[in-house]
C-alpha cells in the first residue's frame, strides 16, 4: 500500500515481523490557528489511511496545539519517514517513547524472555 508517496511493508495487509509501537506527542511552531487550518485540514487527510491500516492506532488532538498518536511501524526507519511526512503538513518538534506492549512486559517479568535471552552472548566487559 503507499501511504504519503512511500510504500510501507507493515500496511499493505501482511503482519510486520516485530510491529512496533511508538507514543509520539507533537508541538507544533506557535503560529496563529487560523493561519494553519487548512494544514490541520489536510493532517487528518493524512492520517486516515494509516489508521485504517492500523499503522496508527488512535490519535488525539492536544488542548490548544499538537497531537499525540500512538503510531504501530516496523522499524526506527518507518518512524522516521512518518515523522517527516508529518511535520512537512506542520511543523512541529517531537516527543518519541517507544513502548512495551503490556502483555511482553508481564511475560518478560515472569521470565518468559530467558528462554529468547539465553542464546544471545553475553556483552564483554573492557
Amino acid at each position: 500500500m503507499k501511504v504519503g508517496g512511500a510504500v510501507w511493508p507493515c500496511l499493505n495487509g501482511r503482519a510486520s515481523l516485530s510491529p512496533t509501537l511508538f507514543l509520539v506527542i507533537s508541538s507544533p511552531r506557535p503560529e496563529r490557528p487560523s493561519a494553519i487550518a487548512a494544514s490541520r485540514r489536510q493532517y487528518w487527510e493524512w492520517l486516515a489511511p494509516l489508521q485504517r491500516s492500523g499503522a496508527c492506532k488512535w490519535t488525539y488532538a492536544r488542548t490548544g496545539r499538537g497531537a499525540v498518536a500512538l503510531l504501530n511501524v516496523d522499524s526506527n526507519e518507518s518512524l522516521h519517514r512518518l515523522l517527516n511526512e508529518w511535520a512537512e503538513i506542520i511543523p512541529a518538534a517531537f516527543d518519541v517513547y517507544p513502548l512495551i506492549d503490556p502483555k511482553q512486559a508481564q511475560d518478560f517479568l515472569r521470565g518468559k524472555s530467558k528462554r529468547r535471552l539465553a542464546g544471545r552472548q553475553k556483552p564483554v566487559s573492557r
